[in-house]
């Protein structure tokens, strides 16, 4: 193994792989180095309409057409059935109270339904990142990178001119010395330990734990009495104006204290978890693994009741402390891609277009001495050469955990939290349509944190701080307007939110665009899905 490189990336994740490709397409030598082995366990399991359409601009960019499939459900499925997702149609959230089986209000008030996309084909996906992570890795070897697993690093030497990677593979020492060292390896991974950069965390930001694992025979919600609006005399049943299968979807069982994820793949796995703070972490016991989780669901009947004949398929994973937040992410020699500078928690599933976002940020700024130029332009777009990559990417994070705390403190109070949950749904959709319309912004950010207005009513509306009053929804449903192309916050939909191409059509002009503009290119990808 030759010890010298252009670009090592360390952790070979979604991210690390992503990274290493388009690094290897613009010219660098790259190594990719990874601590373990493939195929192997990791999270963050749930992308989002951002996350497909950023996958399909990087490949689109950087030559990488095997890997634009991955963008939705449709073109996955027939392109790699062996590569194991889910289908996710939307979010779903249901709220539980203790001891008390659900039972869905007839005006839906304790439940929510947010489509995501109008159909199967064009979905979003939940990854069983053990095959995900394992075929981008062969990928990545596919295109030219140097891969080496099971390497242990154990020390780091920065420098602008040529950083060292010390350590061992199977007993023998190895050394890479590299221009650039990209961190692909998580929260607490390798640079973290090894500059001993501090983990500062979030002002205001509850302490927080997590439990989960993957299980086989999950029962679906739909199937069981109590999560279906009474209709028609019913006790309850599937309502047709229901904007998806509400277990086809990142579905979420909210209660006071934290919330429940579930996501289902091809395969008949599931994977189910819970985010917690403190306080509840410590009445749960959660450090105890499998009985903590045994007497979780003693609390919640309902989620007790899905998951009665549910088989865990690997041991209980804890984490003791969900919030990352590195005080640097990025130095002489060195950068963090977002998943190793901060973690938030998975409620509303940013992490993967975070990571994205951020692979699409550094992709541009190694593109200026890159020795092959990208194969497609950024048209209308202002160069990068400003962009400072570490302190955009631990703003964006900040951002992120701002949103998530106010979520937690809304738990108690579900009308709350749906109301605050429009501002997730606002960003993420209109940074999804700007960008097929090809109209983002120079320097895109998450969540609208670019958007002066936006971004500080999505702190001064956080329930951390706003009491829940008469003008609470009405504030929020202001606040969001200049990017609500979705039909949010509208109190005739009784928190079911189908995809309405119209309601993105009368959105043209906060877009900038004509509405002939927006119908044509809706029309143009649904086509486009019609010929394949």
């Amino acid at each position: 193994m030759s010890p010298d490189c252009d670009i090592a990336v360390v952790g070979s994740g979604f991210g690390g792989s992503l990274i290493a490709m388009i690094a290897q397409r613009l010219g660098y030598r790259t190594m990719l180095l990874e601590r373990g082995r493939h195929p192997r366990f990791a999270i963050g399991e749930s992308a989002s309409p951002l996350a497909g359409i950023l996958i399909e601009q990087l490949a689109d960019r950087y030559d990488l057409p095997r890997v634009r499939p991955l963008s939705a459900f449709g073109t996955w499925q027939r392109t790699y059935p062996e590569v194991t997702c889910g289908l996710k149609r939307g979010f779903t959230y249901f709220k539980h109270e203790r001891r008390t089986p659900y039972r869905a209000n007839a005006d839906r008030s304790n439940q929510l339904l947010v489509a995501a996309s109008p159909n199967d084909e064009l979905s979003d996906t939940h990854w069983l990142r053990s095959d995900v992570d394992h075929f981008l890795v062969r990928e990545a070897i596919d295109a030219g990178v140097e891969y080496v697993d099971e390497l242990q690093l154990e020390s780091f030497e920065p420098a602008a001119e040529g950083s060292l990677l010390a350590g061992h593979r199977r007993g023998t020492p190895v050394a890479v010395r590299s221009r650039l060292v990209v961190d692909a390896s998580g929260p607490h991974g390798f640079i973290s330990r090894a500059l001993k950069i501090r983990n500062v965390g979030f002002d205001g930001y509850p302490p927080t734990q997590a439990l989960f694992s993957h299980f086989t025979d999950v029962a679906r919600c739909e199937d069981m009495s109590g999560f279906m609006a009474p209709h028609e005399g019913a006790p309850y049943a599937m309502d047709d104006a229901a904007p998806y299968p509400m277990d086809d979807a990142a579905l979420h069982h909210v209660f006071d204290g934290g919330w429940m994820w579930v996501l289902r793949f091809g395969n008949g796995v599931t994977s189910a978890g819970i985010a917690v703070t403190d306080t509840l972490a410590d009445e749960l016991k959660l450090a105890d693994g499998a009985p903590a989780w045994r007497r979780f669901l003693d609390l919640f009947p309902s989620v007790a009741a899905q998951f009665a004949d549910a088989v865990p398929t690997r041991e209980f994973t804890w984490m003791p402390r969900m919030p990352w937040r590195v005080e640097q992410a990025s130095g002489p020699g060195w950068v963090m891609l977002p998943s190793a500078a901060g973690f938030v928690d998975p409620l509303f599933s940013t992490g993967i277009p975070l990571t994205l976002l951020g692979i699409e940020r550094l992709g541009r700024i190694l593109e200026n001495e890159a020795p092959v130029k990208p194969r497609a332009p950024y048209e209308s777009q202002v160069p990068h050469e400003g962009v400072l990559y570490g302190a955009t990417t631990l703003a964006d994070v900040d951002h992120t955990a701002r949103f998530i705390a106010g979520c937690y403190a809304s738990f108690p109070r579900f009308e709350q939290f749906a109301a605050y949950s429009m501002f997730y749904f606002a960003g993420a959709s209109f940074a999804e349509m700007s960008r097929r319309l090809g109209v983002q912004a120079a320097n895109p950010r998450f969540l609208g944190a670019d958007r002066p207005d936006f971004a500080s009513a999505l702190a001064e509306l956080s329930p951390q701080s706003r009491v829940f009053d008469a003008r609470y929804v009405a504030d929020i449903a202001r606040s969001i307007e200049p990017l609500n192309i979705a039909g949010l916050c509208d109190a005739a939909k009784q928190n079911w939110y189908p995809v309405d191409l119209q309601d993105t059509v009368r959105g043209a002009a906060k877009l900038g665009v004509t509405e002939e503009k927006i119908a044509c290119d809706i029309l143009q990808t649904l086509n486009l899905v019609g010929d394949r």
